[in-house]
């Protein structure tokens, strides 16, 4: 089994499906890596050489930032727009959609489930 930048690629996919595997790879960069590499895209994970997954180790390495790096970029860039106090980091520090959704309805998988409406109508029947 192939590993590359510690995640374990499926032995019986093909290769350019197994290294979308790894965070911050899709189908295009994927591509891309295997051209670089001269690796077919047909190939499955588990017919590949040694001397193949070290070409792919070293273009991966060399030329894009992957898993935890990547990770830790983002979380970097979320912390200085809300440092910044601009829309989309208070956005981001109220646990709000930030690109332009609506919220009056959906938005659930960002606002988390709903507050129960019974508390709500009990305050309102005490204000009359």
């Amino acid at each position: 089994m192939a590993r590359i930048s510690g995640v374990e690629l499926p032995p019986n996919k093909r290769i350019e499906i197994a290294l979308t595997y790894i965070y911050g790879i899709g189908l295009s960069t994927s591509h891309n890596i295997l051209q670089k590499s001269k690796v077919s895209p047909d190939r499955r994970i588990k017919d590949l050489t040694d001397e193949e997954v070290e070409a792919l180790r070293s273009v991966i390495e060399s030329d894009y930032k992957i898993e935890g790096a990547l990770r830790q970029e983002v979380q970097e860039n979320i912390k200085r727009l809300i440092n910044i106090n601009c829309a989309r980091g208070i956005r981001h520090k109220k646990g709000l959609p930030v690109r332009g959704q609506r919220t009056r309805t959906n938005a659930r998988t960002r606002k988390g489930p709903r507050k129960a409406q019974i508390a709500l109508k009990k305050k309102a029947k005490a204000k009359k």
